[in-house]
């Protein structure tokens, strides 16, 4: 028996966590067409360059690629229009409180299935700059070698 909670990654984005502050995370549907959802299980989507946004107290998912899929009969459609995100009023609401004020930015970290449902991890995100980055990398360097030294010990 299959567990509800299991989650299977589609697609991630690699470089949102390289060059954004992720300060919080969320969880938020979309609205996909079923040839859609069958390109996207057979690894079709790219979220590499998308990014999300308010628009009429309604979030969207702009430069999502997901390519055509083959055995539809709709092949014509733009494979990055804006995708609607599912989220609840409130959450909207201080969502786009937050992006107005502070200046933040929602940047899709990835794409799973939850169930049998297709969700979207998003973050809102401070964009780091230049000299964060390679401090983050050095930091990330010294934890490796630390756990490596640590390992050998044993």
């Amino acid at each position: 028996m299959k567990d509800p909670e299991a989650q299977k990654n589609l697609c991630q984005n690699k470089t949102a966590r390289y060059s954004y502050e992720i300060l919080e995370t969320l969880e938020a549907g979309i609205v996909l067409s079923g040839p859609e959802v069958k390109s996207l299980r057979n690894g079709g989507g790219n979220i590499k360059d998308s990014y999300a946004h308010v628009k009429n107290a309604e979030v969207f998912l702009n430069n999502f690629h997901i390519s055509p899929y083959a055995q539809a009969s709709n092949i014509h459609y733009d494979p990055t229009c804006p995708r609607k995100l599912l989220l609840h009023r409130r959450e909207i609401l201080r969502l786009n409180g937050k992006v107005k004020e502070k200046g933040l930015t929602l940047v899709p970290l990835r794409l799973y299935i939850k169930g049998n449902r297709i969700k979207v991890e998003l973050g809102l995100a401070k964009g780091r700059r230049a000299h964060s980055k390679k401090d983050v990398i050095k930091e990330r360097d010294i934890l490796r070698d630390t756990a490596r030294e640590v390992k050998s010990w044993r």
